[in-house]
This record gives C-alpha cells, structure tokens and sequence, in this order.
C-alpha cells in the first residue's frame, strides 16, 4: 500500500505550493487512520529537502515517486521511492530512509544497533543504514513479482539535520557491512543523494515499477513452524527489523554479560505475531552457537509438538528433546546449571509443576534460578487458564530485571491495526482504533457456519493452512475423543457437527485430516495458520450494550477454569473477574492465530450484530449468509 503517489513534477508542484504534507496525511488518514503531529511536522520537513534534491533536469520530470509504502506482511513503511529505469533499461527503485535526526552515538556491543533520542530519552535502535538494507530485502522477499521482473533496489538513508563530524559515531567502521549497502547521506549531502539517484535512474518508466511494487503478487508469509530446520541450521530466514532488531542484540550482550558472573534476566512484552517465537528461536540458534547451553521453554506442548515433527526426520531425536522443554522440568536443576534459558508463552507458567501441580515451588524462581540467564517473552493478555500464574510483578518479584517491548505486528497481514482494533471490540482495553484498522486483513462474519467451514475446507486446499477454531463451550465426549463419528460441538439450527480435535495426535495443528475437526486454545495457542474459522459459543453475548462473558456456558471437561467453582464459593466477584479475563483473552488468541484472514460465527445473534456495526464503521464488513 502506497500512501501517496505520483511523477516527480506533481510532487515538485506540491511540495512549491506547500500542499504536500496535507496531501500525505489526507491519504494517510484515508488508508491508515489518525497521523501523529510529529509525522506531519516531519513530511513538511523532510520534503522541502528532498526537493532540493531531485530539482534537476538529470531526474526525468515523469520517473515515479512514492511516499509512505507499507512493506506487506508487515506494519513497517517505506519513506521515499523514486522509480524508473537504469542503464541497462532494467527497471530501478531507488528507496530512501528518511531521518530527523540531529545527535548519534555509536554502540560497539551490538550489531547494526545506534544510540539516539526520542522524546527526549536516549534509545537504542536501528543504524539507519541497517534500517533501509532490511526494507529493500523484505520487499524482495515478500514480493514475487519483484523478484520474477528482475526490479533492482538501491536503498539508502537521509538525514538532512544531522551535521557529521570528523571520526562521525554514524560511520564508525562496525557499520561498514551495512553503509556499503545502504549508503548514508546527512546535512550538505543534496548533490551527493541526487548523484546517487542520477547513478541508477536514467529514465521514466512510466511508474511500471512502481505498479510492480504496488500490485505485484504477494509471496505467502513464512511461518516459523516451516522455517524451523533452516534456522537451526544457521539459515537466515526472517529478516529482523526495528524493534526485533534491539531486542536480539540486546539479548545477545546480556547473554554474555552474565558468562561473567552476574545473573541476568530479560523480559520482552509483545501481543500477538510480534516475533516473540521467531525472537526466540534466532536466540537459541545463535547462543547455541557461541557453545552455550540454551534450552527453548513452553508450558504449552501444542508448539513444541509441532517443531518436533518438523525436525524430526533430520535432526536426532535426543538433540530436539535437550533443545525444547517444558516449564515444569527445572524444579530439580541446579543453580545456573544452564547458561540460557528462553520461555516463550511466560504468562502460561504455573505455580507448581507435575501432574497433580505437587512438585517445585513456583516455576518463574525456578527457571530465573536454574540459568544464568533467562528470557521470558510475554503477552499478558494472553492468560487463558486460572493457573497461569506468569506476569510480569511476579518475574521481578524474583530478580532484577532488564524490560524491552516488541510493538511491530507480523501476523494478522501486518496489522498492527487489527489487533489494537480487537482488543477495543472485545472490551479488553481502550484504544486509538475504536473506529476500524487497515482492512488489507480479510475479517469476516458468517450468518451460516457450514458457509464459513466450506470457506475453511476451500483455503485448507492451498497448502493445509487453514483451521476451524472454537471456544471452549462445548463439551469433549469421552468416546470421542479417537473417533472423528463422534460430534461434539452441534449447532442444531443448521445442522451443523464438528468433533473437537483428536487425542490421538499431538500435532493437530498440521496434520492434513485436521481440517475435518474444531481445534480449542490448547492445540492452537503458540502456532499460526493463514486462515482461522473462529466459533464463538455462549460464553461470550452481547447484552445491555456491552460484550459479557460466562463462564457457567463453558463446557465442563474445560480445564482452564478449573478452580473457578471453588473461587466463586469463597468470593464470586474474584472468581467473575478472573474467568471474565480468560474468555476475552481466549477469543482474543483463537481470533489473531491467521496471518491473512478470521472468519466469524457467533451463536449468539446480538454478539454478531455488534460485530457487524464496529466493522461497518469503515464499510469493510464482509457478510455472508
């Protein structure tokens, strides 16, 4: 998606009648929502300078200009673009990251990694150089009409404030790998930026390239499942960016930081589809590398089943078992008996470990205590049962802590929208995107369930990718729980019948026939499919104009609000606001699991109505009978 776009003479006409930014930020506001002060004050700035740049007859008036393009797949956007042809008649994009900066300092123990200021405080983050280098590869990546057309990507960085200086901390040699690819330009350097444009745009092509950009075909998202042997090898398979970026690096130096003796413990928040396990497992590869013991944490097995699988027809089976634990396994560990341990999923751990929970103390001291350093990756609003005890108070309780947060979304078709939009809808928390998000997400709500199962059955055929989801308000008979002629879930009024997923294998979540049965939190928590149906039974209705939740409509083999009953007994308002917790945050998991699109049928009717009026707030609703 670009913002805006038009010939190198319209955007030298906007920019000469100061009509430039209003022009960006009314197609911002129309395709994205609201614009910050700070990014119109930036178009303003940034702009005039760039003017400069391209104000020669060298740059043909017709060649294409884009500002503000989303990268697919991610919420992350590309600056500036000029597009035409080379030398060679090859089509040519030269993409330029723009920058206000004014101050620079140079980090020596992390890669790719500068210190600047936001707001007034100091942060780390991408080199800017790093930062266009990594954009021009996922356009590569995710584009395949890009690729197939041959389209050549010159990146590079402008940051027209910044005054270097002799021995500049931007251009220390540590950046070299990265300035060699995306060459930076700073204040005084317009002629240089226009020498570098001129070098690889000589012609119009008549915004060709920049149709390719925009329109060309959209490569399907890697998923980690299908990536995890090549990155256990050493491949690089995600190419990380921004936020991502900081938090690897800053991983990497506490990591060896406390090989010296002080323990460490790192904790990164981060919703849904921001690369926590993607984070994760790049940490295990690399750490395993430098000969650390490192070992990847999950309380819920779903995921760890998955990557076993994957790796187990090429990796020994002793490697996979010593790589990926469970979190009830280090109650018996020595002290700092490993040098790392990352748990992904943090706010799924327990109190106490074992089948009866009689073993260990608390499973976050055991881990913290077990390693000498230890990553927890967290969402607390992803707490889906009464005993996951994993928060954020509770690590600190236990050690001091280093914190950092993952905001970019991956999943969701890059979203960040979607998923702030969601947590609005379902009454979670507020947020800035009541009215809607980026609908390049496909979101869809079905009157019929058996129109939305055809429409599963119909994506599953692309590459076994899609998956019926439901809520936990049905029930998992005993005597059907190997047999797929058992129905468990059954909606009377349209002859519908489903069976839960199968017991019989753990690894629900690829297996082909499982697209013939309904998959709950547990077989779906930690993975991600390009498509999820989502059911949403009785234990979330719309009543008295607001969403309400129930938990005596979950079924009574639900095991993620064992407890409650007990609670309720001893103080029901407590008991109510915990399970109120869970069910939100279950059908905010089950309904963020697809990466392209969630399709949605509610039982109960006024639940599907006021989903119809958030979503028809922006005339996006797909509805369907």
């Amino acid at each position: 998606m670009i913002i805006y776009e038009s010939t190198k003479q319209q955007f030298m006409d906007d920019v000469t009648e100061d009509t430039i930014a209003v022009k960006i930020h009314n197609q911002y506001v129309q395709k994205i929502g609201r614009a910050a002060m700070g990014e119109i004050n930036a178009w303003n700035n940034s702009m005039n300078y760039l003017y400069k740049v391209l104000n020669t007859s060298d740059i043909p008036d017709d060649v294409g200009i884009a500002i503000e393009y989303r990268i697919p797949a991610t919420p992350r956007r590309v600056d500036f673009m000029i597009t035409g042809l080379n030398e060679q008649d090859q089509y040519s994009v030269v993409i330029i990251e723009l920058k206000q900066w004014t101050e620079v300092e140079t980090v020596e123990d992390a890669d790719g990694l500068v210190q600047t200021y936001f707001n007034r405080t100091k942060t780390r983050t991408s080199h800017p150089s790093y930062q266009a280098w990594s954009y021009a590869r996922l356009i590569n990546d995710y584009n395949e009409t890009v690729q197939n057309e041959a389209v050549q990507l010159y990146p590079c960085a402008y940051l027209h404030n910044y005054i270097q200086t002799d021995n500049d901390p931007l251009l220390h040699p540590i950046y070299d790998p990265y300035i060699e690819e995306a060459p930076i330009f700073s204040k005084g350097d317009a002629l240089k930026l226009r020498g570098f444009i001129t070098t690889y745009i000589k012609k119009t092509d008549r915004t060709q390239s920049l149709y390719l950009i925009e329109h060309g075909k959209i490569k399907p998202s890697k998923s980690l499942q299908d990536s995890l042997l090549s990155m256990l090898q050493g491949n690089q398979e995600f190419i990380m960016i921004d936020d991502q970026k900081v938090v690897y690096e800053e991983a990497l130096r506490l990591a060896k930081q406390a090989q010296s003796g002080k323990k460490q413990v790192l904790i990164v928040e981060g919703g849904p589809g921001t690369g926590k396990s993607v984070l994760g497992i790049n940490l295990l590869v690399e750490l395993t590398a430098r000969e650390l013991v490192c070992q990847y944490v999950t309380k819920n097995s779903a995921p760890r089943s998955v990557y076993m699988k994957k790796l187990q027809q090429n990796v020994k089976k002793s490697v996979i078992d010593n790589l990926f634990k469970g979190s009830g396994v280090y109650y018996e560990a020595l002290p700092d008996e490993f040098d790392c341990l990352i748990v992904d999923e943090a706010h799924r751990l327990n109190e106490k470990s074992g089948l009866f929970k009689n073993k260990g103390i608390n499973q976050t001291m055991e881990i913290i205590r077990a390693s000498r350093f230890s990553v927890f990756f967290i969402d607390e609003y992803q707490k889906i049962a009464m005993h996951d005890v994993g928060s954020k108070e509770q690590i600190r309780h236990y050690a001091e802590i280093t914190e950092l947060t993952l905001a970019s979304q991956f999943r969701c078709n890059g979203s960040d929208g979607y998923l702030a939009w969601l947590d609005d809808v379902l009454e979670i928390r507020e947020t800035a995107n009541a009215d809607g998000f980026d609908f390049e997400y496909d979101i869809r709500l079905y009157d019929d369930p058996n129109k939305l199962r055809d429409e599963i059955f119909s994506k599953n055929q692309i590459n076994n990718k899609a998956r019926m989801l439901a809520g936990y308000c049905w029930d998992w008979k005993s005597d059907g729980k190997n047999n797929p002629g058992v129905h468990d879930i059954q909606l009377e009024q349209y002859q519908f019948f489903m069976s839960w997923n199968l017991s019989n294998t753990t690894t629900w979540a690829i297996d082909p026939e499982s697209i013939e049965q309904v998959g709950c939190i547990h077989t779906s928590q930690g993975l991600e499919f390009d498509y999820v149906g989502v059911i949403i039974g009785e234990d979330m209705r719309y009543e008295y104009n607001r969403i309400i939740t129930d938990p005596f409509k979950r079924a009574k083999t639900d095991k993620s609000l064992s407890g409650f009953k007990t609670l309720y007994k001893k103080d029901k308002d407590e008991a109510l606001r915990i399970a109120d917790q869970i069910i939100r945050n279950t059908y905010r998991t089950l309904m963020t699991r697809g990466t392209k699109g969630c399709y949605i049928y509610c039982v109960d009717p006024h639940l599907k109505a006021y989903l119809q009026r958030r979503l028809a707030l922006q005339g996006a609703v797909v509805w369907l009978g």
